[in-house]
Parts: C-alpha cells; structure tokens; sequence
C-alpha cells in the first residue's frame, strides 16, 4: 500500500480568507517538490476562483455543501486519489461546512489507512466575528456554524486583524479562547500571511489502539516541540482498533453506550458471536446502528471512534477489560 496522502482541511465562515491561504499553502508544497491535489468546495453551480489552481489536479464539488448534501460526491473524490495518490490533498469546506463532517468521511474504514488527516485550520474573520456573535446582528445557526469551526480546529487564524482595533481584538481572542483547549493556537494574521511551517505543521494523529504512547524522555518541564512524540490529547481526531475480536451484541453496545461523552462518533465492521456474517456499524448519540453486509467482502473487523480530547489509555483500557480479556 502507498503512503497515506497528507491532507490538510481549510475551514472557516464566508469571507474569511480560506482562498488566500489555501494558495499560500499551495505555493509552498510547489516549493516543496510535493505533489498536490485540491478539493474546492462551492454552494452554487460556479467555483469563480478555480482558475487560481488551474494548473493543479483539482476537484470541484459544486451544488451543495461538502459535509451534508454531496457526501457521496466527496467519497467517490477521494477515491479518485485512492486511485492516483498524491503527497498532499488540500480540502477547502464552504463557508458554512462542518470541519468535523469531513473528517468523518476520512476516517471510515475505506479511507482511513489511504489518508493520513495532519490538521484543520480554521479561519475566523476578525472584522466581523463579533457581529455574528450577537443575537442582534447574526441567527442562531451562523452562531452555532462558527462554535463548530472554532472548536473542531486544531489551528485558528484569525485574519484581518489590521480591520479591528487593539481592545476589540482582545475581546475577540477571550471569546475564542473559551471555546478551545490550551493547546490550540490562535494566529493573528493580515492577508492571511502566516508562515509556512505554521500552515503545514502535523497538529493532528490518528492513532492506532494497539500503539503505545511515545515519550522524548524529558523533564516534565520540557518545552520543546516534540510534537511528533508526545500524544496531543485535544488535537486526537480518531482512534482505531483492529483485529476485532468476535463479540456479543450486548455486551459491544453496552460498551460503546458507555464510552466517555468525548466520543463523538463511532462506526466499522463488527461480527458478533454465533453469526458467521459481518456487521457495518454506525454509532451516533449513544445509539447503535447495524446493518449487515451483503456479498462477498475483503474487509476485516475494525472500528474507528472519532471525537475530541479523546483520553486514549482510558479507551484502551476498558477495550482490553471488556473484549480481550473476555475473549481469552
């Protein structure tokens, strides 16, 4: 199997500057020598800014927003890069896309060693944010789009701070910091000028269940960047487990049920005890879905838990306890 494509998700509310640092991105992975592929997202029939990536291999998906109404138009996309694989895959959301729903579609079962998930830079505009803050100015659900983008990110850009002034911006910056955890940064940027090694830095891991947690061997007042290393709790999207072993359907329910509120999401492929056939399996909610699976199929046992500030040792210890031990 090739290298999982390093992919970068760029997010953030109309107008806030996602195309100007998607094209800073783009220049610096040229820079790199890296191979680059695009998926632009539009709510209209039309993508005007297409032709600023015309020399690259792009995808439009237009008529809908990437994490709801064209879902399957988005997989079968990434299939396409399954097919003919790149270094780096870039997805830019509309302004009203939910980070997390594109990352959901990553991290299935088909996609989840062909797309390794870096991390999700979300912009905000700093020249309007607290206008749609209000209850005055902005609905409901424009408050609630941006609490999604600011809290699924495990970057934060907040541009056009040359639009704002020093008070107003330190209002803006209390407000988002209630939203986020401590190891999320907030960059302040004009023109979305943010430097490169910031942009592509690795903020996100899906790990492996069966990994254990790497150390660097410092003080436990080390401040180095050992990102790579140490397992950043917060900016943890998902978590995978193989070699499922058989289960019994109560007992897989009661556990995922019981799973930390964290979990936002699980799904796979199960089989349960006394029954020859394979299960896929969706998990939303505190509430199972099964289906079983039809004809023939390649696929192993496997579940994958998605969410935020995901404790892992917590996860794998009540994994063993409840299926390894049991299965012994």
């Amino acid at each position: 199997m090739n290298k999982p494509v390093e992919v970068y998700i760029l997010s953030g509310f109309l107008g806030s500057g996602k195309t100007t640092v998607l094209k800073r991105i783009v220049d610096e992975c040229k820079k790199r020598d890296q191979k680059l592929g695009i998926i632009l997202n539009e709510l209209g029939d039309t993508n005007v800014e297409n032709h600023l990536f015309e020399d690259e291999k792009m995808y439009e998906l237009l008529n809908g927003c990437i994490c709801c109404s064209i879902q399957d138009d988005l997989k079968m996309t990434l299939n396409q890069f399954v097919e003919n694989p790149v270094d780096v895959l870039l997805i830019e959301g509309t302004g009203v896309a939910n980070p997390n729903e594109i990352v959901e579609a990553l991290a299935t079962p088909e996609f989840i060693d062909r797309f390794s998930l870096l991390s999700i830079i979300s912009l905000v505009d700093a020249s309007n944010y607290l206008d749609y803050q209000s209850i005055f100015s902005s609905s409901k659900e424009i408050r609630t789009l941006l609490k999604e983008q600011i809290t699924s990110a495990s970057l934060i850009i907040l541009n056009k701070t040359d639009l704002v002034s020093d008070k107003k911006l330190d209002k803006i910056n209390l407000q988002i910091n209630k939203l986020i955890t401590h190891d999320v940064p907030v960059v302040q940027s004009s023109f979305g000028e943010v430097p490169a090694d910031v942009l592509l830095q690795t903020r996100i891991r899906t790990l492996k269940l069966s990994e254990e947690p790497k150390t660097c061997g410092c003080s436990s007042t080390c401040d180095h960047d050992h990102s790579h290393d140490h397992v950043n709790h917060a900016a943890i999207k998902a978590i995978k487990l193989e070699d499922l072993p058989v289960v019994e359907k109560k007992i897989f329910e009661k556990w995922l049920k019981e799973l930390p509120n964290d979990v936002l999401r699980g799904k796979g492929i199960i089989q349960f005890k006394d029954d020859s056939a394979l299960y896929s399996f969706q998990f939303a909610s505190k509430k199972l879905a099964v289906d079983k699976v039809e004809g023939t199929t390649s696929q192993k046992p496997i579940m994958i838990l998605i969410g935020n500030s995901l404790n892992v040792e917590e996860i794998r210890a009540s994994y063993e306890k409840t299926f390894l031990q049991l299965s012994r």
